[in-house]
């Protein structure tokens, strides 16, 4: 599916850490991925309510608590930085889906990271 969204478009998810050595970009790309299938599928799916987001948002983090082996992996790790840049993505998405109400605690609720 192609997002349709202009915002999310011309978002850079994960700029902050794609300029940090630190996180290696092979990584990073994998998390981009997560989010921009997140975009998809609230898209898709256009979740009525913010119980419906949730369920959806905190899918894409239980990704996230996956991919954090392949930031061990590559002598990286989800710290605080990657966590708040993280976070940020997925608070940005609700806004830009028309959820301004959305707890960003609540996005992320299932994180382990």
């Amino acid at each position: 599916m192609r997002i349709t969204n202009q915002q999310v478009i011309e978002h850079a998810f994960l700029e902050v850490l794609y300029e940090d050595d630190y996180f290696p970009d092979q990584v990073l790309d994998r998390g981009k991925a997560i989010l921009l299938g997140l975009c998809e599928r609230i898209e898709a799916e256009r979740p009525a309510d913010l119980a419906s987001l949730y369920a959806l948002t905190q899918a894409a983090t239980e990704e996230f608590n996956v991919l954090e082996a392949a930031f061990d992996e590559a002598g990286s790790e989800i710290e605080t930085v990657a966590r708040e840049e993280i976070g940020g993505d997925f608070w940005f998405i609700a806004q830009a889906y028309g959820f301004e109400d959305a707890d960003p605690e609540k996005l992320i609720a299932t994180r382990e990271w």
